[in-house]
């Protein structure tokens, strides 16, 4: 075969492709490692942070915010290396199947990686008290609970659960991906290793079944102004906690929304999982 021939057929071969699988020039967004000071934690923290695409066109915009936390043994930039996080939101936020909001991914992840307060190391405080303020500053934030969500996976998925149980003047929508919500004997959390004990013993401290249940009706008022979402795979260890925790809101007559789809614990999974989050999420901000 000559070159040109080859040349001829290299170039069809290039057209046809195009034709099947056509290219999507979508719309990116800005995706950003910041840092802040923290007087309760004692050091600098750093989180992530994903603006929409006409973030920087529309200097008078402001816009709605999801809270996104990463599991344990993570951290900030979790969702954006692993969650395929940017390419998502680009592709939901251009197409219309998402509005544009702000995506802000915080950091508990130390030697010690817990959402929650005890010890010195009061990261619920931090949050609340330091976090929340500070980045709705910072960035063009619509700050009224009716703007904003807060979703997670695994442990973050515990995280965005209780704070909205424990907040739910701040958030519109919890949005939980396969919820670590209390304590289980897991091989990674190896009970021999003091670090892991005290992990597990906060786990176990808002184990979010038993807050639940725990609740009287005048205390269970305030989170039916909460829409509630679980995401979980029907093959992941957390599946039975996530149904236990459905069941304890029906009890209590708050509405939620259980979503159970194929899959175990995974970034796969989460990754289908976010996508399914950010059109359900920006419905209902």
């Amino acid at each position: 075969m000559t070159g040109t021939m080859k040349n001829i057929i290299s170039l069809l071969t290039f057209i046809v492709l195009c034709c099947t699988y056509p290219f999507t020039a979508w719309a990116r967004g800005n995706y950003v490692v910041d840092s802040m000071e923290s007087a309760i934690l004692g050091e600098v923290r750093y989180f992530a942070v994903y603006l929409p695409q006409s973030y920087d066109q529309q200097p008078g915009r402001y816009y709605p915010v999801l809270y996104l936390l990463h599991g344990a043994g993570g951290n900030c930039r979790d969702w954006s290396r692993f969650g395929n996080m940017e390419r998502i939101a680009d592709q939901l936020m251009a197409s219309g199947a998402s509005r544009e909001m702000i995506i802000i991914m915080p950091d508990a992840g130390t030697s010690l990686m817990t959402y929650f307060n005890g010890g010195e190391w009061n990261y619920e405080d931090h949050f609340f008290g330091e976090f929340i303020p500070l980045v709705e500053s910072r960035y063009r934030i619509r700050s009224d609970k009716g703007s904003r969500a807060i979703a997670g996976l695994s442990m973050g998925g515990q995280g965005s659960v209780m704070y909205g149980c424990h907040r739910p003047d701040l958030f519109s929508v919890v949005y939980a991906m396969s919820a670590y919500l209390y304590k289980m004997d897991l091989s990674m959390f190896k009970e021999d290793n003091p670090v892991n004990r005290d992990i597990q013993q906060r786990v176990e401290d808002n184990n979010v079944v038993k807050y639940i249940a725990g609740l009287s009706g005048n205390e269970a008022a305030p989170l039916r102004s909460v829409t509630w979402v679980i995401d979980c795979g029907d093959d992941d260890f957390t599946y039975r906690a996530n149904v236990e925790f459905s069941l304890a809101m029906k009890e209590k007559g708050i509405p939620l929304q259980i979503r159970i789809f194929d899959g175990a614990h995974t970034w796969d999974y989460w990754q289908a999982a976010l996508r399914r989050a950010l059109p359900y999420i920006s419905a209902t901000l």
